[in-house]
C-alpha cells in the first residue's frame, strides 16, 4: 500500500494538514532561531527566556529539528503531513507530561519551566488536530477518502450507484434519468 494513493493529491484536506505542519514548523523553527542568536549554552539550566519562553542550546536544537521535521512534511504534504502532524503533536505531548514530573529535578536538561508545559501541550494538541483534521472522526462524509477506505463495500455501492445515475439508469426514489 502506498500512502500517497489513499488521500488524492488534490484533495482539501492535503491543504489543511499542509498548512497546519508549515505555521507550526514555522514557529518552532523561530523559537530555536531566537535561541542560538542569543547563543545560549548548550546545557544550560539558569532560565534564559527567549518569547516568554524558558530555554537552553538543547531545547533550541531541538525546536530546529522538529521545526524543520514539519515543514518537510509540509512540502510533501498529502498523508505524510497528516501522519508526521499526528506524531510530532503526540509527541509534544506526552514531552508535557514527561516535564511536569521533572520540573524542579535534575533531569530537567531542557530547562522547561510551566510557560513550557503550557506551550508543550498547547503546540501538541494544535499540531495533533491539524494532523487528525477529517480523518478521525465517526462522522466523516462518505466522499472522505478515510471513509471511503474504511467502508470500501459501501463505497463501491454509492460509486455504482452514482455511475447508473449518470449513464441512464435508475436514481435512488427509482425513477429514471434521461441524457440530453
Amino acid at each position: 500500500m502506498n500512502l500517497s494513493d489513499e488521500l488524492p493529491v488534490d484533495h482539501r484536506l492535503a491543504s489543511v494538514y499542509r498548512i497546519g505542519a508549515g505555521l507550526c514548523g514555522v514557529i518552532l523553527l523561530v523559537f530555536g532561531s531566537l535561541g542560538f542568536a542569543n547563543q545560549l549554552s548548550f546545557f544550560d539550566t539558569d532560565g534564559s527566556r527567549i518569547a516568554g519562553l524558558s530555554s537552553n542550546g538543547l531545547l533550541s536544537l531541538i525546536s530546529l529539528i522538529v521545526g524543520a521535521v514539519l515543514i518537510a512534511g509540509a512540502a510533501v504534504g498529502g498523508n505524510v503531513a497528516s501522519t508526521v502532524n499526528m506524531t510530532v503533536g503526540s509527541l509534544f505531548l506526552l514531552s508535557g507530561f514527561v516535564h511536569l514530573f521533572i520540573l524542579d529535578r535534575s533531569a530537567n536538561i531542557l530547562d522547561f519551566s510551566m510557560a513550557n508545559v503550557i506551550f508543550s501541550f498547547l503546540m501538541g494538541l494544535l499540531i495533533l488536530t491539524f494532523g487528525m483534521y477529517g480523518r478521525v472522526t465517526g462522522g466523516l462524509p462518505h466522499d472522505n477518502p478515510y471513509w471511503r477506505r474504511r467502508h470500501p463495500e459501501q463505497a463501491a455501492r454509492e460509486a455504482a450507484a452514482r455511475g447508473r445515475a449518470t449513464a441512464g439508469g435508475p436514481l435512488r426514489d427509482g425513477s429514471a434519468q434521461t441524457l440530453r
